[in-house]
């Protein structure tokens, strides 16, 4: 059945009916994703088919830029040729609500409701709903952690737990890089992307903009306690340069000690180097003074509903099953490493088990943990005008372009404030 053409009140009266309705003639629903997320996505398939075997899902893999530049394409086209339901990144998302808000469907029409919202960690809804308006649903978190090889560690007598601080990971750094000839300690991609600023700053409280995403805050000083912090690192020789890409061939290669992720990127050191198994552990972000929160978001994605997808109940089903349901979110957490953001989730047997592939540690539970303590950060409608500008601002400091990091990000909220009319906080 198709609900494109019902008001909301006939199609929720339709939900309400039950599964049964969603499935009752056999129906197609297509997804664009990529990488390890459609992987999962496609993983979850099984579990989904028992249940609903009349909704094929046709899960694409288009790969991260294609996905985000189709589907702004599409949207400032009107929305025609657009999938049922499309991957968002959630930095990205509020793009999406503020430019397009008819784009993409208000969930509440399908059957998500404010006990299914309370479901997941305010943190992840504060990007993906505009006012009341939910256009999308939480899937995967990014929770900060710093990924390891054991061997080269213990090789420099290194222990994680007494790294608390980056103060204590620059002196770690040059030791396990003296033990281990042609190793470096982490890698940062500095010319492409803003990961580092995104991860500690957040951890600090701070980013590019507020709270409620009305200011602009990138040169408060916890933000340049942040950038002040990463120079020290690269100048240290630490942090090194390193694209998306010759990270996974290093870590492969055995020519990094440690990569700083979102916990997602547990399923690609699992996925791209199997033969690693053992030789790699977890422990938490340090933090610039010893009683920081050791606790931070990068990444994490949802998913959303296009407007004009004829086959909304049937894709609503989906959402709710792969992302709603404990079974959906721990079969992509077990295969491909996503991090659940379903709050009940994290109590599963799985999450506590000890992990073969990162020597029996119980990395869930260390990586999951720090969820209640991770600040909300708002990407706004201008995430990708700032994150360009930062981006400049930190290569031109980088080169001694500026006389320190305050003046840099002092510049840097000047320019924000002129592409996007915004005020800077005072």
């Amino acid at each position: 059945m198709s609900f494109k053409f019902l008001g909301a009140t006939a199609l929720v009266a339709a939900l309400g009916m039950g599964s049964a309705t969603a499935s009752a003639q056999p129906t197609e629903i297509t997804v664009w994703s990529w990488d390890i997320a459609a992987s999962s996505l496609k993983a979850s398939l099984e579990g989904f088919n028992k249940q609903f075997p009349d909704i094929k899902v046709n899960v694409q893999d288009l790969g991260n830029n294609q996905v985000f530049d189709k589907t702004l394409a599409a949207c400032a086209a009107g929305g025609g040729g657009l999938p049922d339901i499309v991957t968002i990144e959630n930095y990205k998302a509020e793009i999406f609500w503020n430019r397009f808000p008819d784009c993409f469907t208000n969930l509440k029409e399908l059957g998500y409701t404010s006990d299914i919202q309370a479901k997941f960690p305010d943190f992840k809804r504060t990007e993906l709903e505009a006012g009341d308006v939910p256009y999308a649903m939480p899937w995967d978190s990014g929770p900060v952690a710093v990924f390891y090889r054991r061997d080269y560690y213990e090789k420099a007598g290194v222990d994680p737990k007494s790294i608390v601080t980056w103060d204590d990971f620059i002196a770690a750094g040059k030791k396990i890089a003296a033990a281990n000839p042609s190793v470096v300690m982490a890698q940062a991609d500095f010319n492409g992307d803003s990961e580092w600023f995104r991860m500690i700053s957040n951890e600090q409280g701070c980013g590019f903009f507020s709270a409620d995403g009305q200011t602009i805050t990138i040169n408060q000083p916890a933000c340049i306690a942040t950038l002040e912090k990463i120079k020290q690192m690269k100048d240290a020789g630490t942090l090194t340069a390193a694209n998306w890409d010759e990270k996974v061939q290093a870590n492969t290669a055995g020519t990094v000690a440690s990569q700083l992720y979102g916990g997602w990127y547990e399923g690609t050191i699992r996925t791209n180097s199997p033969k690693l198994a053992g030789k790699w552990g977890v422990y938490l972000m340090p933090s610039l003074t010893p009683n920081g929160a050791h606790a931070a978001n990068v990444g994490g994605s949802s998913l959303a509903i296009s407007s004009g997808s004829p086959n909304k109940a049937a894709a609503w089903t989906y959402l709710n099953y792969v992302l709603g349901t404990d079974e959906g979110q721990i079969t992509m957490l077990k295969n491909f490493g996503l991090v659940p953001s379903l709050l009940s989730a994290e109590k599963q047997p799985f999450v506590s088990e000890a992990q073969s592939y990162w020597g029996g540690q119980a990395i869930w539970t260390d990586i999951l943990g720090t969820l209640p303590k991770i600040v909300a950060g708002r990407g706004t409608a201008f995430q990708g005008d700032a994150n360009g500008i930062y981006k400049a601002t930190q290569t031109k400091y980088f080169a001694g372009g500026y006389p320190d990091a305050k003046a840099a990000l002092d510049d840097a909220a000047n320019q924000i404030a002129s592409a996007t009319g915004l005020p800077i906080a005072q």
